[in-house]
């Protein structure tokens, strides 16, 4: 990402001094499993762009098959329209968007879709940033299944599962935030949990969308335990205990 904001940058300088820019396009692919931030990430490419001036707006769209796709032939084309519309200037986000081109459908209303899609992006190449997201080998089938997608993106960011300590950093952080604190035993017994959890994964494996649910689950049981007591100090309301830890079942 820093390498292509100093190649914008360059860019611009080149313009300021009558050089002709070198055109390249932004539409990106995300790869990635789920929860590892990539509307985030896509919020502040977004905001790059428009710091850099190649976008006026920066904001971004997010939507997914059932934002574009209608149930009656003809429907498709005007509502994938409308939500190209609401994006201009910025970045239109579409996740899961191999769900567009099903593998083995012969017809579905998901192509018109895509064919819409495309001829926005041509119209309006200085005006509007598309990124498309989903598993890996899910995006490859859907980029590689028309030529038309092949010439537009072209610029590929791979996300990957994050670390057991990074899962521990960002339940963490929701501490932070809530204002809970973990017992030394409570944090020692999440860590080796996570690390199970890591060390088992599959391609669903849920990332930062894991580790919130196990926070709602712990400050859910610690509740519970909080309740069976008489006169709760605010200190008690504020650790979670090796009891609270609440690790979903391996399976």
């Amino acid at each position: 990402m820093k390498e292509l904001a100093n190649f914008l940058k360059i860019q611009e300088l080149r313009k300021s001094h009558d050089l002709t820019p070198i055109s390249i396009s932004l539409h990106s692919v995300f790869c990635r499993p789920p929860g590892t931030g990539k509307t985030t990430v896509a919020r502040l490419i977004g905001s790059i762009y428009r710091e850099l001036g190649i976008l006026a707006k920066g904001h971004l769209v997010e939507i997914d098959r059932s934002g574009l796709v209608a149930g009656y032939i003809g429907h498709t084309a005007k509502q994938t329209e409308k939500v190209i519309e609401s994006a201009i200037d910025g970045v239109l986000f579409i996740d899961e968007a191999y769900s567009l081109k099903p593998e083995g459908a012969k017809s579905d209303f998901g192509q018109e879709a895509i064919d819409t899609l495309l001829k926005r992006m041509e119209d309006y190449r200085d005006r509007l940033v598309v990124i498309v997201a989903g598993y890996s080998d899910e995006m490859s089938r859907f980029i590689e299944s028309n030529p038309g997608l092949q010439s537009r993106f072209n610029r590929y960011f791979y996300f990957e599962d994050y670390l057991p300590d990074d899962l521990l950093k960002i339940f963490d952080a929701l501490c932070q935030t809530h204002h809970f604190e973990l017992t030394s035993e409570a944090r020692s017994i999440l860590l080796n949990g996570l690390m199970e959890l890591y060390e088992n994964r599959n391609k669903n494996f849920g990332n930062g969308r894991l580790v919130r649910n196990i926070f709602e689950k712990t400050i859910e049981k610690q509740s519970s335990r909080l309740v069976k007591l008489s006169n709760v100090t605010k200190a008690e309301m504020l650790q979670l205990k090796t009891e609270d830890i609440a690790l979903p079942a391996q399976r």
